[in-house]
Order: C-alpha cells, then sequence, then structure tokens
C-alpha cells in the first residue's frame, strides 16, 4: 500500500511538471501570452533564444541594469548562451573571451597607480553601468534601475513578469494623470488611485514607472540567427535570458532530478519484490 502511494506521488509530481507551462502562464505573471520551454521537470533552455535574449540586454538593458552576480565565463558553461562542445572550459571559449574583451573594467594601473581600465577577462564579472548608487539615482530622476542578476527570482512570475513589464507600456487612460518622469505600464504594480479623475470603481491597473520604454520599435536590434526582432519576440528572449541568469545550473538540477526519481523508482520495485520474495511464507 505504501509503494502504491509513493508510485502515485511520484506519478502526480511529474503530471504537475508537464503542467508547469500552463499554469505559469495563468498564475505567474498576470496577462503574459508567452510560452518558455524552459518551465516544467523537463524544461530546457533554447540556446539560441538565450543569444538573442543577451543581444536585447547588451543592446538595450545594459545602459541602466547591470548584471553584477554574472562573469562573463557563465555565458559558455554548459546551458549558457554560447557553450560550445569543443570547449568545455568556458575560460577557452573564443566568443566568450570576445565577448569580454569588448567591454572596459575599472582597475588600477600596475605602474603609476592610476585608475585606468583593461578589456575585460572571462573571469570578470559584468561592469555596473554606473559607478555607484548615488551616480546611478543622478541620471534616472532619483530611481534605482534595478540589478537584473536575479530578478526573475526576485519577482513574483518570473520570466513572465518580465515579459508582461516590458510589454506594458501603454498610453494612460483618459482621467489618468502621470507625472514628469514617470511612465504608465498597465502590469507594474503600483497605486494610481491618487492620478486618478475618473470613477474609482473603473481605476486602471498598473502604476508609474521611471523606466521609459526600452523597447520602443519592432527592428530595434537585429539577430543574428535571421530571427524577426518583433517586441513580443525581444521581449520573450529577453527574459528568457534573464531567467537564464537567475538560474544558469537549472538543467543540470533538473536532468539530475529526474535520474533521482528514476533511481527512486527502481528501488522502490526491488524492495517491493524482495519483501515479497523473503516473506512469501510467513504469516503476518
Amino acid at each position: 500500500m505504501r509503494l502504491t502511494k509513493l508510485a502515485l506521488t511520484v506519478l502526480a509530481a511529474l503530471s504537475l511538471g508537464f503542467a508547469a507551462p500552463a499554469l505559469a502562464q495563468e498564475h505567474g505573471g498576470g496577462h503574459s501570452t508567452a510560452t518558455w520551454q524552459h518551465e516544467g521537470f523537463f524544461g530546457t533552455f533554447d540556446q539560441n533564444a538565450l543569444q538573442r535574449g543577451f543581444r536585447v540586454y547588451r543592446e538595450v538593458c545594459s545602459s541602466c541594469h547591470g548584471l553584477k552576480l554574472m562573469s562573463f565565463r557563465n555565458l559558455g558553461q554548459p546551458g549558457g548562451p554560447f557553450y560550445m562542445d569543443e570547449y568545455p572550459n568556458p575560460n577557452d571559449n573564443p566568443k566568450v573571451k570576445t565577448i569580454a574583451a569588448e567591454y572596459l573594467i575599472a582597475g588600477v594601473d600596475p605602474e603609476s597607480g592610476d585608475p585606468t581600465t583593461f578589456p575585460g577577462k572571462t573571469s570578470d564579472r559584468f561592469p555596473s553601468p554606473y559607478a555607484n548608487e548615488p551616480a546611478a539615482r543622478a541620471v534616472n530622476g532619483g530611481a534605482l534601475p534595478p540589478d537584473l542578476s536575479v530578478i526573475t527570482k526576485a519577482r513574483h512570475g518570473g520570466a513572465d513578469y518580465v515579459y508582461n513589464l516590458l510589454m506594458g507600456f501603454k498610453e494612460p487612460p483618459q482621467g489618468l494623470t502621470v507625472a514628469p518622469g514617470q511612465h504608465y505600464n498597465d502590469h507594474f504594480a503600483g497605486d494610481t488611485a491618487a492620478a486618478w479623475a475618473g470613477d474609482p470603481r473603473q481605476k486602471p491597473p498598473g502604476g508609474f514607472l521611471a523606466m521609459a520604454p526600452p523597447l520602443l520599435r519592432d527592428g530595434q536590434v537585429t539577430f543574428d540567427d535571421g530571427t524577426p526582432a518583433t517586441r513580443e519576440q525581444m521581449a520573450h528572449d529577453v527574459a528568457t535570458f534573464l531567467a537564464w541568469a537567475g538560474d544558469p545550473k537549472m538543467q543540470n538540477r533538473k536532468q539530475m532530478g529526474v535520474s533521482v526519481i528514476a533511481y527512486l523508482i527502481i528501488l522502490a520495485v526491488l524492495a517491493y519484490i524482495s519483501y515479497r520474495r523473503i516473506w512469501r511464507n510467513v504469516e503476518h
């Protein structure tokens, strides 16, 4: 009986894993119409989507948002955007080396002791777009742009949240006053009550952001694989990339989890067979 219950529990867990993408769309972040290949027990990251998402982050998002917990070498690790089988050590990956060298990393001249910059190495972390927090606030009207390293872990809805926020910039409804330097977003969890002059029962959803809409038009970036860079595609791909950045070991963890579950099922079957064989002639 106990083994039967265990088997039913495992099957139920696996079925939830298959259903996870649909559940994520319904409950994860509001009105998302995106689907996520990485959701569920057997979900994996699409490397092409990760590469496209990195391009969107680099060309659009990185001017305001950092990735301070990520090193360049993470891009070439297994499951990463630029992983190659022939370079198991990401520090040897030529694509990762090229990307790192295109960034300037603050340092100190070893001869003069003066502050200077050096081309990045694979071991370096992504540099912040600002020298410090006061500098960041000074150029953003007092708002502090959040670091995006674990943004999909820090916000309810994960990739759905990022996608919906990027697609949620709208013209404010008639009767809603938007202060200078603010932007209306119908997905952002804010309070519009004080700025709403209409019927309180019809108060619009969303709130105000200091961040201007980052994805302004289709074709804002060019993808190397020829995928049309629509706003929806760019939002989807950068959300996928940030989901990976927040959990770069996800695929390894899921593969190990599936192996462990399979091992436990086999162990349970063997234990049941052993139990039946050892105690078959014993009354109990």
